[in-house]
């Protein structure tokens, strides 16, 4: 006798009140000046270091402006792997107030960026802003799935993570008018401008509803920094915790390999060409627009696979989607006669894959409680980056020592399979409400 499949939870996007149509639009609109910030550095840093280096006493050849670019990267995930930090206090002050502060950092820093002489400043910067950056995502990802009721919160956490991606959209855009007419200075004082998202916040956006229903204005009530991080390696939730760190580690590897090299992969793809520096320029932006449109069509179906398929399925499809693609693109592509028409295709399918992320928007709320939530989210998403670190400095010396970026990335691209076979070990939690 056949078992009879119980069908998906039917997905909805109904905002009822008017704190959930601003908390929404403050989660998302913070995640996406954030994706711009994080990505105005893909977009100019050759020309960024073209200039930087030789101010540094560093020769500018391609090969070390593809190691001190990854130096860079790595500098600015250490700086996302430190944001951890926001997560606790999201859970002692409130997600509002800690959003506001995460978005004043990265506005702040990012500013000053387009400041700076020699890349020893642009170094430090870069951590700071990465603190900034990464502490935006958790707190705006535990709002939403806390302030929205059970039928929309899915939805809606598939549609916040498309914020991150519109921001690579309004960063190329930017780039081709600002980066390629005015210099990349330029492009990172744009970048200050989120700083303006604050004042909406303050006066426009309330607490969420279950930590406002769970701790309301008594602070004694609320657990310490402290109590919320240690909750995460209790009996409850310590495997969550491992398995999750490890699947994101994965993650964010396969994103700077596949998706955070693109506009440095396209940019070198044009001048081998024939194009001059400002054309190639305007190239990576349309290389840009092309991967922010692929995710942004993966992150509105992520919650449809989740629901229908459940989280662990959904993660395999959207890990091997990514992982295969950048393998191909890179590995393959990129050393084509004339590859730019092909490797755009290529970009289109590392953006649909990098749509794991909403997976996880959805996902890892559902597996913690109010108390630890946000600092769950922040720890998970942020302790892999360190591994990520190391990680790039190894990619940055095969870079310089293979001559191109090409094949190491190629490489690095495929540990999607790490993440298949830990995926087994993930607690699924398809059809489950939020705990409380």
């Amino acid at each position: 006798m056949a078992t009879a499949v119980a069908p998906a939870p039917k997905l909805s996007f109904r905002l009822t009140t008017t704190n959930q149509k601003r908390g929404f639009l403050a989660a998302w609109g913070g995640w996406a000046l954030d994706g711009m910030d994080s990505f105005i550095y893909a977009l100019v840093l050759v020309p960024a270091l073209t200039e930087l280096l030789p101010a540094s006493g560093i020769q500018a050849t391609p090969a070390n402006i593809g190691y001190y670019g990854s130096v860079l990267f790595a500098l600015f995930l250490a700086g996302w792997g430190m944001s951890m930090v926001w997560g606790p206090i999201g859970d002692r002050i409130g997600r509002v107030r800690a959003l506001m502060l995460t978005i004043l950092c990265y506005s702040l820093f990012t500013f000053l960026c387009g400041l700076v002489t020699n890349i020893w400043q642009l170094a430090v910067l870069r951590v700071l802003c990465g603190i900034g950056i990464g502490g935006e995502q958790p707190v705006g990802a535990t709002y939403i799935a806390e302030e929205l009721d059970e039928n929309t919160r899915k939805m809606g956490a598939g549609l916040m993570h498309t914020g991150y991606y519109f921001g690579f959209f309004f960063a190329a855009v930017a780039n081709y008018f600002i980066g390629a007419n005015y210099g990349w200075r330029w492009m990172f004082i744009f970048g200050g401008l989120p700083a303006l998202m604050i004042a909406f916040i303050r006066f426009g956006v309330h607490e969420s509803k279950k930590w406002q229903d769970k701790f309301g204005d008594s602070p004694a009530k609320r657990p310490s920094m402290m109590q919320s991080f240690g909750a995460l390696f209790t009996p409850r939730f310590k495997r969550d915790t491992i398995v999750m760190s490890g699947l994101f580690m994965v993650s964010i590897i396969m994103l700077w390999a596949g998706s955070v090299y693109v506009p440095a992969a396209v940019t070198q793809l044009a001048i081998r060409a024939g194009n001059v520096p400002a054309d190639a320029a305007r190239i990576a932006s349309y290389g840009s627009i092309v991967l922010a449109i692929g995710t942004i069509i993966g992150c509105v179906l992520a919650p449809f696979l989740a629901e229908q398929f459940g989280r662990r399925t959904a993660m395999a499809l959207f890990m091997t989607l990514l992982g295969v693609s950048a393998a191909i693109g890179f590995g393959y592509v990129f050393y084509l006669p004339d590859p730019l028409s092909t490797f755009f295709v290529v970009v289109f399918f590392m953006g649909l894959g990098g749509a794991n992320f909403a997976v996880y928007t959805i996902w890892l709320p559902e597996l913690y409680i109010t108390d630890c939530r946000s600092s769950a989210i922040g720890f998970i998403s942020s302790i892999g980056r360190f591994v990520g670190v190391a990680l790039v400095f190894v990619l940055g010396s095969a870079i310089a020592s293979y001559g191109s970026l090409g094949v190491p990335v190629a490489f690095v691209g495929c540990t999607f399979i790490i993440g298949l076979l830990l995926l087994p070990f993930a607690r699924e939690t398809r059809g489950q409400p939020l705990p409380a």
